[in-house]
């Protein structure tokens, strides 16, 4: 590639120079050292859900969650899980109570 035809390429982070990149890797997480996220995607939905369900949707921390297993999880299984949610026959405990 010539210097000039180099100068013309660009990419998404020069163009964004000064702003937040749209793209983010998940953080590590202690409780899932493996590769498999499956474990990781699963528990970062119920958390949202209970979270938004206790703070509501407008509460900042409740966005990590979101984020996380927006990004691990396959869109089949998050379409899945919230029809499940709908009809009331999700596997997880998203309530806001608190169940010993």
């Amino acid at each position: 590639m010539s210097e000039e035809n180099r100068e013309q390429v660009r990419t998404p982070v020069q163009e964004n120079k000064g702003e937040e990149s749209p793209l983010h890797t998940v953080g590590f997480d202690a409780r899932f050292p493996q590769q498999n996220q499956t474990k990781h995607c699963w528990q970062a939905y119920v958390d949202y859900h209970k979270c938004i369900n206790i703070k509501g949707e407008d509460f900042a921390p409740c966005k990590v969650f979101w984020r996380t297993y927006n990004s691990l999880c396959p869109v089949d299984w998050i379409e899945k899980w919230d029809e499940q949610r709908e009809k009331g026959i999700f596997a997880g405990n998203v309530s806001s109570e608190e169940t010993v």
